[in-house]
């Protein structure tokens, strides 16, 4: 029998905090979140165990998150958020100087951003499939893919939105083979000479 789709009323959060001390409770809900992934698997994320180890009471918690998948998802959410920004950022910073450094700019960034926490980001990425964000994870794409390409165009590739893709799909691709083997310290190398490959450097 197929599980019942997950509503998307399910992952959205129930309020937005706007004071500081909203904040700081969501702020921790979602790092208790984090760790108990981090430490458990997805099956160590429950609502009375984030609350526990948050330090906020089951009340609390449940002013913002409807329940689990909302925990999970706006944790999703915050990591990718954080990914989009420092990549938007130096994709502007990069333009003038050559390729292979922008290139090399660039992998600084996502490979920062997976190995920090690598449990966390593998468990948060095959947690993505039950939940509705499908929406979300285009328009994240989009916005990836358009910053990469305007720097591409900056930098004379033909066809830079073609491009942003293929680099993009090529590096997602290596990411999650070397997430799931456990080869982390070969990552960078092996998209240096995809990536390298790919546009001719």
């Amino acid at each position: 029998m197929e599980p019942h789709p997950i509503p998307q009323a399910a992952v959205t959060t129930r309020k937005t905090p706007r004071q500081a001390r909203a904040k700081a409770t969501c702020d921790a809900v979602l790092e208790a979140a984090a760790r108990l992934l981090e430490r458990g698997g997805p099956e160590a994320v429950t609502t009375n165990a984030v609350a526990e180890l948050a330090g906020v009471s089951i009340g609390s918690l449940y002013q913002y998150f409807p329940g689990r998948a909302a925990i999970l998802a706006e944790l999703i959410r915050a990591t990718r958020a954080a990914l989009l920004t420092d990549l938007e950022r130096t994709c502007l910073e990069v333009r003038t100087l050559p390729l292979p450094q922008a290139v090399a700019r660039l992998l600084d960034v996502v490979l920062a951003h997976h190995l920090a926490r690598p449990a966390r980001i593998a468990a948060l990425e095959a947690l993505e499939a039950p939940l509705p964000l499908a929406a979300e994870t285009a328009a994240l794409d989009r916005r990836i893919t358009g910053a990469v390409a305007a720097l591409l165009a900056a930098q004379g590739v033909a066809d830079p939105q073609t491009a942003a893709r293929d680099l993009a799909a090529i590096t997602r691709a290596l990411i999650d083979t070397s997430l799931s083997a456990g080869d982390l310290p070969a990552l960078r190398p092996r998209l240096e000479r995809a990536l390298h490959g790919y546009l001719g450097l």
